[in-house]
């Protein structure tokens, strides 16, 4: 009785499988990139799509809305995909865009279940052409935007950027908990070069403009994959740290790695000389399971280190500084990153490992200029508010008060310290010059050898145990035996973790 229904029903859904049609299909593959229908394919499992029939018809011909939005299954669990499709229209907005996306964004959050945004285009408001069309313009707005914004406290939010990707495509791109580009095939930008040069006079190329060097630097987005193949491959990893929602704990997984492995090699780490930097990835790669860590925004702000990583298969949340760079020291943009990762980990109930050699804040007039203190002082206040459970491994320098956002003081926190700890208000070989400048110049000539006694009385009270001898410091450990006092410790903060939304306010 439905014959002709179902027939036409059929139709249309072949046509939404042709996309934009055989020369816009062989044209995106002409640019390296696969096509939106390709890409869920390959980073899912399977997946079911939702308004396939949504587009426009004119004289017979069916063009698809240039947004595939569906329902998936990634490793074995049920997550929401929404894609753009260059192959309509470039991505642009059409009438129905801002309807599927916001339904994809909707049903995600709503369902509790991750999502994966592939984006591809400007996602945004279409373009001036379509002005004459509308007969009119509009007042902007960004619609379904605050289902956007209330993922991040909900649900795993991972967003890749596929191609370039400006204006509303690039908000969406970072408004996610994990941003995701490939290099030379995707950039990302706020508007694209013909617009910088018709607004500001500047001409630049778009890789110059928003390529994977410019993005990773700035922070606009964690990870650079090869291929999107690889992107796609991050997508799955970085997943498989998360829970499904903000309601869930996080995914325990077997481990192979020993959680009693003992590593000699870290006492050798860490160098007498105190201004001699060290691998700290080589300690991650040590007390953490083996091949686990994944560094998230290595490229921004490198002086700190931000990862998952597993402890006897449990995920966990490690911050860490790289002492190569500014000796470790906090910056104005890695206060920024350090803040953004640890309301990560209290979003997903990631408890946070962190390994401390922090020297204090980057000083000079650049960090002055940068507002070092007040954006040091959110990532301290970030520290502060997280509830998640919380360990602490003092590896060498702990000065400060950026030395002083290493664990959330008001709370209990797993605390240790290896032998080569060194902390306080100042290191003794700037603050010397500081708290004795009168002494020293009143000195004369015997300025030097008065300072030389001064650091010598010093330096017999720097030893980490005469801070334990008075309870300041819980214990000493032999670095060897960290991961299988993290691995114990871990158990337990799994077991005393307390799922559900976060709220948190930043001053």
């Amino acid at each position: 009785m439905w014959d002709p229904e179902l027939a036409e029903l059929r139709r249309r859904r072949e046509l939404a499988e042709r996309m934009g049609g055989e020369e816009r299909v062989a044209r995106q593959h002409a640019t390296g990139r696969l096509t939106v229908r390709e890409r869920l394919a390959a980073l899912t499992d399977s997946w079911q799509e939702i308004g396939a029939l949504t587009g426009r018809t004119a004289d017979a011909d069916f063009t698809p809305s240039n947004v595939i939005i569906g329902r998936a299954h990634l490793d074995g669990r049920r997550i929401v995909v929404s894609g753009d499709d260059f192959t309509v229209r470039g991505g642009a907005a059409d009438a129905a865009i801002h309807d599927k996306q916001i339904l994809a964004e909707r049903m995600a959050g709503e369902m509790r279940v991750p999502l994966v945004r592939l984006i591809d285009g400007t996602g945004g408001g279409g373009s001036v052409k379509q002005l004459e069309e509308f007969g009119r313009t509009y007042v902007p707005y960004n619609p379904g935007w605050d289902q956007v914004v209330a993922n991040l406290g909900r649900i795993p939010v991972i967003s890749l950027a596929l191609g370039p990707v400006a204006g509303l495509g690039a908000a969406r791109l970072v408004t996610s908990h994990v941003s995701i580009m490939v290099k030379e095939l995707s950039q990302v930008f706020i508007a694209g070069p013909a617009v910088v040069e018709a607004g500001m006079g500047e001409s630049v190329g778009k890789e110059e403009l928003g390529g994977w060097r410019v993005a990773a630097a700035a922070g606009t987005v964690d990870l650079v994959a090869g291929t999107e193949e690889e992107a796609f491959a991050l997508t799955r990893r970085v997943l498989s740290y998360l829970p499904q929602n903000a309601w869930q704990p996080p995914p325990v997984t077997p481990s192979a790695d020993a959680p009693d492995r003992t590593a000699p090699e870290l006492r050798e780490l860490v160098p007498r000389e105190r201004r001699r930097p060290y691998d700290t990835r080589r300690a991650l790669d040590l007390v953490f399971d083996t091949g686990s860590v994944l560094e998230l925004g290595r490229r921004f702000a490198p002086s700190v280190i931000t990862a998952l990583a597993r402890l006897d298969g449990r995920p966990v949340a490690v911050l860490a500084s790289d002492p190569r760079v500014y000796g470790g020291g906090m910056t104005a943009q890695g206060s920024d990153k350090l803040a953004r990762f640890v309301d990560l980990a209290e979003t997903f109930h990631l408890p946070v490992v962190h390994l401390v050699d922090q020297p204090g804040f980057v000083i000079g007039t650049a960090a002055e200029r940068a507002g070092t203190i007040r954006r040091g002082a959110r990532a301290l206040a970030a520290v502060y508010q997280a509830t998640v459970p919380w360990a602490s491994v003092l590896v060498r320098r702990v000065f400060g008060v950026a030395g002083a956002a290493h664990r959330p003081h008001d709370r209990y926190t797993f605390r240790v310290a290896w032998p080569s700890g060194d902390w306080g208000s100042l290191p003794i070989e700037g603050g010397l010059e500081v708290a004795f400048k009168r002494l020293l110049a009143e000195a004369g000539e015997d300025a030097a050898a008065l300072k030389a006694e001064i650091a010598e009385r010093l330096e017999a009270v720097r030893s980490p145990f005469r801070t334990a001898e008075a309870f300041l410091v819980e214990d000493i450990i032999d670095p060897a035996d960290t991961r299988p006092l993290l691995t114990d410790w871990v158990k337990d903060a799994y077991a005393a973790l307390e799922p559900g939304p976060r709220s948190t306010t930043r001053p």
